[in-house]
Formats: structure tokens, C-alpha cells, sequence
């Protein structure tokens, strides 16, 4: 079930001119919500693909690797070990 929350930003200056330049007739956006909520989503994209590219990463290095290198893990050293890095 999806739940909503209100929440207050305060802005000034450049940042309260640059949202009200982006929203209404002459915006990209209806309202101000709309433009919070595309922002925010941008960012957990950026955050989920950074996430993908250093998982690809790591993949990409990890079967480069010659079979020698590998170390066997339990599933607790590998849940610990990446929790380490997360």
C-alpha cells in the first residue's frame, strides 16, 4: 500500500526563481509537486544505474580473473563482505 507524505521545503533566492521559472504557463511542470516528485525520481534512477555500473563492474573484473584466485564463501562471509562495501 502506497502511503503519502507531506513535506515542507523552504527556498529562496536563485532556487525559489529557478523552480518558479520551470513550473506553470511557462514551465515544464503543472506544479511544484509534480516538478519534486520528477526530480526525485531522476535521482533514484541515477542511484539505481551507479549501483548497476559498480555491480557490472565488479562482475567484469571478478570473470577476468584468473580461476586460481577464486576463494570459496559461505553465504554469511559473502552477506558480511558486502556489507562492508555497501
Amino acid at each position: 500500500m502506497s502511503r503519502t507524505t507531506t513535506m515542507t521545503v523552504r527556498l529562496k533566492g536563485q532556487l525559489s526563481e529557478f523552480v518558479a521559472a520551470n513550473v506553470g504557463e511557462d514551465g515544464a511542470y503543472d506544479n511544484v509537486s509534480e516538478y519534486i516528485r520528477d526530480l526525485i525520481r531522476r535521482d533514484k534512477e541515477r542511484v539505481e544505474e551507479e549501483a548497476f555500473h559498480r555491480l557490472k563492474a565488479e562482475l567484469t573484473h571478478a570473470f577476468a580473473a584468473p580461476e586460481s584466485s577464486y576463494q570459496p564463501l559461505t553465504a554469511a562471509e559473502l552477506i558480511a563482505r558486502n556489507n562492508r562495501h555497501g
